[in-house]
């Protein structure tokens, strides 16, 4: 699996490396069960911030592309094929512009919608 990062490009540089993981589960270029480098070797052989890596990662666990077990390493997820194929952001996007529309059909204005967003975000 070969990474390359376009620093040019207008995508954000984690989410450069979530989609080419993604595609290399997609295209079985890697398989379940297949290592994957550390944050800190990826971050070096690519030559981005150690933080940077670590956010992929954790999006693409979260997604269950990848399992991360402990000091043995991070592995391709035994489902990843599946799991790589929904996208979580555009999902929570289809659903705000649903809520946003029935709001302003209802009435509300963007600033009472953005202030009832706020107060929903609180913990």
């Amino acid at each position: 699996m070969k990474i390359m990062i376009d620093i040019d490009s207008e995508e954000p540089l984690f989410s450069q490396v979530v989609e080419q993981i993604k595609t290399a589960v997609r295209t079985k270029a890697i398989r379940a069960g297949d290592p994957l480098p550390s944050i800190r070797q990826l971050a070096n052989d690519l030559e981005l911030n150690n933080k940077t890596v670590a956010k992929a990662y954790r999006l693409l666990e979260r997604d269950n592309v990848i399992v991360t077990k402990g000091y043995r390493g991070t592995f391709v997820h035994a489902d990843a094929t599946a799991h790589c194929c929904f996208d979580l952001s555009a999902w929570i996007e289809a659903q705000l512009a649903i809520t946003i529309k029935a709001c302003r059909e209802a009435g509300a204005t963007d600033s009472e919608i953005r202030i009832a967003f706020a107060n929903a975000m609180q913990p």
